[in-house]
């Protein structure tokens, strides 16, 4: 006959087991490890129920001002670093639930009443993301805002339009720096949605089938801050969809970061010499003492396949999962942990990277010159003499291939030139060819000539201005 193994039941599910949990499985299972970042979220999930249950009088309030007591005292002690996290304890919320008990007794242990860790784990994640999503986007915002300031000092400057990484038409450096903001403005309205659905309350489902304790759940929702609770219990306690949908915004938003970052760097390129990155975002070379390296935006391009990697991460951890909760849901919370910190300070560090870039406007508007860039204006123009485009087309290629061999530009050609290839060409041509005259054509909404570049920026910060201001208010409000 086996003999049946005593231990000391330090867990809260150990009184089902006869033989303990081995050190190697201790390590293999923990999260307390990671998850102690969302300790105050914890607390503040656990204040929220401990005062509903006393409200609905599951709680006396004597038990509610105990484990109110309690939890200041245990807050104080993680903030300034003297709570004493044990691996015994598994997870952030039986150390805090230990620690509560050792400091005021059974009203500890009444704390529990009606939730589970499945539900509570559900709960301070989403109180977390959500405090962070909403530090993110006030950041995310000042970049755009630092974005559309740099364009707006830029409206005007030319530089050339690529298609193919090859000289297309021009276009100005204000008109591609609102590129983006577009892109991060768009990002930006991602995370609004994401926050949406991620602010719906968990926390009343219990295990996985809901609770027979009179809960008021709303209550709950109301207490931190959430837009509405969620319909299903079983949802409730396995769904990582908020989690999934922060990491996919997060990954589109690193990939606009990453295509803007290769852009500086080319720019930076003596190949290029469009721009000069200020020194405090770049290194040097150990062994060549010529180098200045754009660092940062090589760091951003490096990292965005980080995030990425962190939600293709989550999304295979998911997609087998039967309902309801199951330990596999563990592994959440490190991807976005670290998804959270990448993305804030990518974007803290873009911000203030895109304030200290030397502009080479000389040299910009003479690579803007090469490449006949202004080939499609004289297309147009012939258009509009009653030429159809496609004959127009050709005749353009034509004389593209005749200043190529020369050598020269298409403004520069003569008019005798020119008009070898059309006699319907005249004089007033060369307000076409020239740079200035291409851009102030492109003169519509979402165009490239300054007037229309500089509305657009004005739009653009006007819409910043107002987010900041919801943004503001929503970080002094929690």
């Amino acid at each position: 006959m086996q003999k049946k193994i005593s231990t000391p039941q330090s867990k809260t599910w150990s009184g089902r087991f006869s033989v303990p949990t081995t050190e190697l499985v201790k390590n293999y299972t923990a999260s307390v490890f990671f998850d102690k970042k969302l300790a105050l979220f914890d607390i503040q999930g656990s204040l929220a129920h401990a005062q509903m249950l006393s409200e609905v009088g599951v709680l006396t309030q004597k038990d509610f001002k105990e484990i109110t007591k309690g939890m200041a005292v245990i807050k104080k002690e993680i903030e300034t670093g003297q709570f004493n996290w044990s691996i015994d304890k598994e997870d952030v919320h039986l150390n805090i639930e230990r620690r509560l008990t050792d400091l005021i007794g059974d009203a500890g242990k009444r704390l529990h009443t009606g939730r589970s860790r499945n539900d509570q784990v559900a709960t301070d994640i989403r109180l977390y993301l959500r405090h962070q999503l909403d530090t993110i986007q006030l950041y995310l915002l000042e970049l755009i805002q630092a974005c559309a300031t740099f364009a707006e000092h830029h409206f005007d400057t030319v530089m050339p339009g690529f298609t193919h990484l090859q000289v297309a038409q021009p276009i100005t450096l204000g008109h591609h720096l609102h590129a983006y903001c577009e892109m991060f403005e768009r990002d930006f309205e991602r995370y609004e949605d994401c926050r949406k659905r991620l602010n719906r309350l968990p926390l009343g489902s219990a295990a996985l089938a809901g609770t027979s304790y009179p809960l008021n759940r709303q209550r709950v929702s109301e207490l931190l801050g959430f837009d509405d609770i969620s319909r299903n219990s079983l949802d409730a306690v396995s769904d990582r969809d908020f989690a999934i949908e922060f990491c996919s915004c997060s990954s589109l938003l690193m990939v606009h970061l990453s295509r803007l970052s290769e852009e500086l760097i080319l720019w930076m390129s003596p190949r290029f010499n469009f721009i000069e990155i200020g020194d405090a975002f770049c290194t040097g070379s150990s062994i060549m003492p010529q180098k200045k390296n754009p660092d940062v935006p090589e760091l951003a391009r490096g990292k965005s396949g980080r995030v990425i990697g962190h939600l293709m991460g989550l999304l295979t951890l998911m997609k087998s999962q039967p309902l309801a909760y199951n330990k596999d849901n563990q592994e959440d919370k490190e991807p976005i942990f670290d998804t959270v910190e990448t993305i804030s300070q990518t974007l803290q560090v873009f911000r203030d990277m895109l304030g200290d870039i030397k502009v080479h406007k000389d040299t910009m508007q003479q690579a803007a010159k090469e490449g006949f860039a202004t080939a499609t204006d004289l297309a147009d123009y012939l258009v509009k003499k009653g030429i159809p485009f496609r004959d127009a087309h050709e005749i353009v290629a034509k004389a593209v291939l005749y200043a190529e061999k020369r050598q020269i530009d298409l403004d520069d050609l003569s008019i005798e030139d020119l008009k070898k290839f059309s006699p319907l060409i005249e004089k007033d041509i060369y307000q076409v060819l020239t740079l200035s005259g291409s851009l102030n054509s492109r003169n519509l909404p979402g165009g490239t000539a300054p007037k229309q570049v500089k509305k657009a920026l004005s739009q653009t910060l006007s819409r910043v201005k107002k987010g900041l201001a919801l943004s503001q208010k929503r970080l002094l409000s929690r």
